[in-house]
């Protein structure tokens, strides 16, 4: 896979920040473990959504690593969804997200997360990191749970046989 762009250190660097801030806080020391910039768990923050080709689904949206869209089912998530199913927000002070290469920037936008936080989306459905997928263009989370269907956004649909359209195994096409 070829992945486009990557947009991982301020995440780091807020979460830092945020460690040092709360030790202080409560008058302790903070000691804190940066991972390096490449480093592809623990995403919180992105300002970048880019495209990666993927074999089977075609040009999927990442930022840092493959984002996903929910088809909800009638249980909410809850606290072990956001475990594996991450949102992608934007940093503090950030209003919108950017369309990096093959994103159209039309269908980004924002809808309030919790702690006056702003989720991206696009085209209306929110996006979320899967917890699985530990590098860029990893796809492990297309499936299906008791909160509902969840698919890598599909972009650009791969070409199957008599040159139809073919999201593949579960991809959302957009």
């Amino acid at each position: 896979m070829q992945h486009t762009k990557q947009d991982r250190g301020s995440t780091w660097r807020a979460t830092a920040g945020r460690i040092v801030a709360i030790g202080l806080a409560v008058g302790g020391v903070a000691v804190v473990a940066v991972a390096p910039a490449g480093a592809a768990t623990g995403q919180t923050t992105a300002t970048e959504i880019s495209t990666a080709k993927d074999a089977k689904l075609g040009t999927i949206l990442v930022a840092g690593n493959t984002v996903y869209a929910l088809k909800p089912s009638k249980t909410a998530c809850d606290a072990k969804c956001a475990k594996l199913w991450t949102p992608v927000l934007l940093p503090r002070g950030t209003t919108t997200a950017t369309a990096g290469s093959g994103v159209d920037a039309s269908k980004l936008g924002t809808v309030a997360a919790t702690g006056a936080a702003l989720q991206v989306t696009y085209g209306g459905r929110p996006l979320y990191w899967y917890a699985k997928d530990n590098a860029p263009g990893q796809v492990h989370g297309n499936t299906s749970d008791k909160w509902g269907k969840w698919a890598a956004v599909v972009t650009k649909a791969s070409t199957g046989s008599g040159g139809d359209k073919n999201p593949g195994s579960g991809g959302a096409s957009f």
